[in-house]
């Protein structure tokens, strides 16, 4: 159901069966109450109007964000030819694990709304098309952030560390990385 609520605007309260607590979700134009089986969707309109805080500043936080993206969007050429960005993006994996001796199983290139790469306990690397759109630097560290991946699973401190090893600057290179909002590409 959607509701109008004073100083958010329309938001779709919905019963999700997956739901365990009550969630509000905030998009680009869009609010959104995940309300759990046996509660009241009444109540879902009632939680977020007492978070209406909390979403304008998120509603504000993202708003900064797409427009900070799209001015960066205006240097970043469009994919034309997926299989040419495909080949790019593989060579250049490829170019970076013989540099660094970490070695993958196999490469898969996909089209992902929400991350850049993964990979798997196989030590399987999947990439984002969209990382040929990014500066070579960014791509770099995408890559490098996956095939690292490959000798460390996890997120600690050992990992990081690696990663630091084969590219100096890689939290700088992560926070720059999330000013391009992957949905947005």
């Amino acid at each position: 159901m959607f509701v109008e609520i004073e100083g958010i605007g329309k938001v779709n309260i919905e019963r999700s069966i997956r739901a365990r607590r009550m969630r509000i979700t905030v998009r680009p134009g869009s609010v959104r109450v995940a309300v759990p089986r046996g509660v009241p969707l009444e109540s879902g309109r009632a939680f977020a109007v007492n978070q209406r805080l909390w979403i304008c500043r998120q509603a504000s936080r993202i708003e900064c964000r797409t427009r900070l993206h799209n001015e960066l969007l205006t240097d970043l050429p469009p994919i034309t030819d997926r299989e040419k960005a495909s080949r790019k993006i593989i060579l250049r994996c490829k170019e970076l694990a013989d540099e660094t001796g970490l070695c993958f199983s196999r490469i898969t290139i996909r089209s992902q709304k929400t991350i850049w790469g993964s990979c798997s306990a196989g030590n399987n690397i999947s990439l984002n098309i969209k990382l040929a759109r990014l500066p070579h630097k960014l791509m770099d560290y995408v890559i490098l952030h996956e095939l690292v991946h490959t000798r460390i699973k996890g997120h600690g401190r050992a990992f990081w560390e690696e990663l630091d090893r084969y590219m100096v600057d890689s939290k700088s290179l992560r926070r720059e990385l999330k000013k391009y909002l992957l949905r947005l590409l």
